[in-house]
């Protein structure tokens, strides 16, 4: 009888159960920019100096770390004012705080990875809140670190697919309008028992310039409605919702077409904040199209003091093992982020390992390595810090058996980490930053007085047996 009903059923089956062939992306959100990218891609004749060299720093603020070979790069030498930022709070937690704006993609949507990051810094430097968070987002119903619904009758502009968007993006890569006169646009939030946001600190509203003087927002906080009203006449305004920590409001904008509206922040101004700017099918080029007035009027509100670019899931899907398009693509778009947050460190994580299937076996994708080579060249042209994800969760082969193990820590597609594996992620990430923090401590304590300059940059050499 089984075996009448497999014939009878057979013809209904795959013929396989991975199929070989290149996915459909049809339905896949891929960012505008990276399809450009790759249609213009010329290959590059030039040489590689990198991989040989020996890359010596000069001294920033009289500290100079060891030098590296390009195989082992992590730059904790462009991270010194991030790590004198931490230092400064350790020493001073009542008056100092410290600020990370993390950019990903899917791996940390719905604050996957972020939120155990944030957990982390928190636990050892202080700190309570959530960060910034968006209007509207394809991952909130899916957020564990705090409740957030909204209506869906917003209008959405996203760095993802609008090169010229009707008002510039915010700093989360997106803008948002209430122009549907006839139906109010509401968002609402509440905290929920993550740690150190079990309430909402400091909530207020983000939102650009308009010669709309009408605009309101109707704060509702339990059975009491305070009325606000919206000033836009800064590249970026700010609105309190409340002077102290609440647990949850709804927010009703009334009046407000036309005003850009960025997004709400939460926390409570001490210790370490770290805000989760994911952004599903995004390789990290659409970044070049930040305004830098506007980040820059961003900054001065919020006050980043180390930038996370976390890209990669995106770009292993067109069959190439040359990354010199995407090298030179993000080194354009590295340095106009440093032009958007003028003396912010930078720090790159490459992409993680990828499992995909050759002869009925999973294996790390070919194109993985390739990648992560690309990204450390652009960490380094750009003097930016560097952490290699692959190599950190276990090199060749890691997904599968994160995958596969008991209990597992990844999902099935062999590419993104399940909350425990997000979690793992982010222990990794930390204790590498922690340990250049360590470093730098011990630098500092050895430095002289007189041997403090204005940052440097780097002193490329080739080994010997390069030369």
């Amino acid at each position: 009888m089984a075996a009448v009903a497999f014939i009878g059923f057979k013809q209904f089956l795959p013929k396989k159960i991975f199929s070989e062939s290149a996915p459909n992306s049809k339905n896949v959100l891929i960012d505008s920019m990276l399809l450009d990218a790759v249609a213009k891609d010329v290959k590059s004749t030039t040489k590689d100096t990198l991989v040989n060299a020996k890359i010596v720093f000069d001294p920033t603020l009289g500290i100079t770390f060891p030098s590296e070979k390009f195989e082992d790069y992590k730059g904790y030498q462009y991270l010194i004012s991030f790590y004198e930022k931490l230092y400064q709070l350790e020493k001073n937690p009542e008056s100092e705080n410290v600020r990370i704006a993390y950019f990903g993609d899917s791996m940390t949507d719905g604050d996957m990875i972020v939120q155990d990051l944030r957990a982390d810094y928190q636990a050892k430097f202080g700190g309570q809140g959530v960060g910034f968070v968006s209007i509207t987002s394809e991952s909130a119903a899916s957020r564990g670190s705090i409740t957030h619904q909204y209506s869906g009758n917003w209008k959405t502009q996203s760095y993802l697919n609008v090169k010229k968007p009707r008002s510039p993006f915010g700093v989360n890569g997106h803008v948002f309008f209430a122009n549907d006169t006839a139906h109010v646009e509401w968002v609402r939030f509440k905290a929920n028992t993550a740690r150190f946001a079990t309430m909402l600190d400091n909530p207020t509203l983000f939102y650009g310039r308009s010669s709309n003087l009408q605009g309101k927002v109707d704060v509702i906080i339990g059975k009491d409605t305070i009325v606000k009203s919206l000033t836009p006449n800064s590249l970026v305004n700010t609105l309190k919702v409340s002077s102290n920590s609440i647990k949850g409001f709804k927010a009703d904008f009334i009046k407000a077409d036309s005003i850009p509206i960025f997004g709400f922040n939460f926390d409570d101004g001490k210790g370490v904040h770290v805000d989760n700017f994911s952004q599903r099918g995004n390789s990290g080029l659409p970044i070049s199209t930040f305004n830098p007035a506007v980040m820059q009027a961003f900054n001065n509100k919020l006050g980043y003091d180390l930038i996370v670019l976390h890209y990669g899931t995106n770009v292993l899907n067109y069959g190439t093992k040359d990354y010199t398009w995407y090298d030179r693509s993000m080194t354009k778009t590295v340095n106009h982020l440093k032009e958007c947050f003028p003396g912010v460190a930078i720090l790159i994580v490459s992409t993680a390992d990828k499992g995909t299937k050759y002869d009925l076996e999973m294996k790390t994708d070919s194109a993985v390595v390739p990648l992560t080579v690309a990204q450390k060249r652009y960490a380094l042209k750009t003097q930016s810090g560097f952490v290699n994800l692959y190599t950190l969760m276990g090199g060749d082969g890691s997904m599968v058996k994160w995958v596969e193990e008991e209990p597992a820590k990844a999902n099935k597609d062999y590419t993104h980490f399940n909350h425990r594996g997000a979690k793992k992620i982010a222990g990794l990430l930390y204790e590498q930053l922690n340990q250049g923090y360590e470093k730098y401590k011990t630098l500092r304590q050895k430095r002289k007085p007189a041997e403090k300059k204005a940052p440097d940059s780097t002193v490329i050499k080739k080994d010997s047996v390069d030369a």
